[in-house]
C-alpha cells in the first residue's frame, strides 16, 4: 500500500513531459492533444468524402449527427444559434476523444489542470464576446445589473465563478477517474479493471462532456437572449 500511495504521490506532483527530437520537452497533455486534433481532422476528411444527393448510409449518419448538434443549438440559443455551432460541436468532439484516451491508453488530457482551464477561458471569452456583440457595449454593461442593481456585484462575480466553475467540475471528475483507475489496476491488475475502465473511462467522460457543453450552451443562450 505504502508503493501504491508512494506511486499516486509522484504522478500528482509532477508534470508529465514529452521530448521532442531530443531538443525541447512538451507537456503529455499537449502531445495527446495533437494525436486528438490530427484523428479528428482525419475522419472529418474521409467522412466528408464524395457526398451525394442521395445520401449513403455513412452520409445519412453524419447528417444525422449534424442535425442533432444544429436543433441542440437551436433549441438553446434561439435565433443566434448558428454562428455558435460550429464552435460548441467542435469542443464536444475534442472533449469526448479527450475523456475516452484512456480507452485507447493514452492519458487523458483533460486530467491536466492547464487544458480545462484553457477551455474554460476559451468559454468565458465567447459566453461574454457574445453578450457584448449581440448587445452593444451599453446593453452588455447593463446585463450586469440584471434583474436588479443590487446583484450587480453577484453578476460580476460570476465573469470569474462560471469559467473557474466549468473549469474545476471537468479537471476534478476526470482526474479523480484517472486516479481510481490507476488504483485499481495496481491492486487488481488482471480482470477487474475491465468493467470500472467502461464506467470511469467510457461512462463518466461522456458525461463530463455534456455537462461541460451544455453548461457553456446554457450561459452563452442567457448571453444572447433578447429578454431582460
Amino acid at each position: 500500500m505504502d508503493g501504491l500511495k508512494a506511486t499516486m504521490q509522484e504522478s500528482m506532483s509532477r508534470t508529465p513531459s514529452v521530448s521532442v527530437f531530443g531538443w525541447f520537452t512538451v507537456p503529455e497533455s499537449v502531445v495527446v492533444t495533437w494525436v486528438i486534433m490530427a484523428f479528428l481532422v482525419i475522419v472529418s476528411i474521409l467522412l466528408t468524402r464524395n457526398l451525394k444527393k442521395i445520401p449513403t448510409k455513412r452520409q445519412a449518419l453524419l447528417e444525422y449527427v449534424i442535425d442533432f448538434l444544429n436543433r441542440f443549438c437551436k433549441e438553446n440559443l434561439g435565433k443566434h444559434w448558428r454562428p455558435f455551432a460550429p464552435w460548441i460541436g467542435t469542443v464536444a468532439l475534442y472533449l469526448a476523444c479527450a475523456n475516452l484516451a484512456g480507452l485507447a491508453g493514452l492519458p487523458p488530457p483533460t486530467r491536466d489542470l492547464t487544458v480545462t482551464a484553457a477551455l474554460a477561458l476559451m468559454s468565458m471569452v465567447l459566453i461574454y464576446g457574445a453578450q457584448f456583440r449581440y448587445h452593444g457595449l451599453k446593453g452588455g454593461l447593463k446585463r450586469f445589473a440584471e434583474t436588479t442593481p443590487l446583484l450587480l456585484p453577484i453578476n460580476v462575480m460570476e465573469v470569474v465563478i462560471r469559467p473557474l466553475s466549468l473549469c474545476m467540475r471537468l479537471f476534478g471528475n476526470i482526474l479523480a477517474s484517472f486516479v481510481i483507475m490507476e488504483m485499481i489496476k495496481a491492486i487488481f491488475p488482471a480482470v477487474l479493471p475491465v468493467p470500472f475502465s467502461l464506467y470511469f473511462d467510457l461512462f463518466d467522460g461522456l458525461i463530463q462532456t455534456l455537462v461541460f457543453v451544455f453548461l457553456t450552451t446554457l450561459f452563452v443562450g442567457e448571453s444572447v437572449s433578447d429578454e431582460h
